[in-house]
């Protein structure tokens, strides 16, 4: 049973990996591809860990610990990459969006 567990994890990743891929590919403008391009990815690692810790139990300490160095690295090389495009002044598709990181400079100077 634990085996099946296992693979269906694993598929789950896979589609995971694909659905980003594909949104990778349809959003517009760096911002929308930031977070397509750190969640969808994460969950998809954690699924497929998780299939790969159903399949191989005697790996799951450092699964584990790759899992959680994922956990805490993704977000924050999302957030790095909006930063920086920010900073390069990458333009917003959507001149309407809500620019809190622009207001917020404004309002400290």
């Amino acid at each position: 049973m634990l085996t099946y567990l296992g693979y269906l994890f694993i598929v789950l990743g896979m589609v995971a990996f694909i659905i980003s891929a594909i949104g990778l590919l349809r959003m517009p403008d760096i911002y929308s591809r930031m977070h397509v391009g750190a969640k969808s990815p994460t969950m998809g690692t954690i699924l497929v860990i998780s299939g790969a810790i159903c399949l191989e139990p005697t790996w799951a300490l450092k699964l584990l610990l790759l899992g959680a160095f994922i956990l805490l690295t993704n977000p924050l090389s999302s957030s790095v990459i909006a930063r920086a495009s920010h900073k390069a002044g990458v333009p917003h598709v959507n001149p309407k969006d809500i620019d809190e990181l622009r207001d917020y400079k404004e309002e400290s100077q």
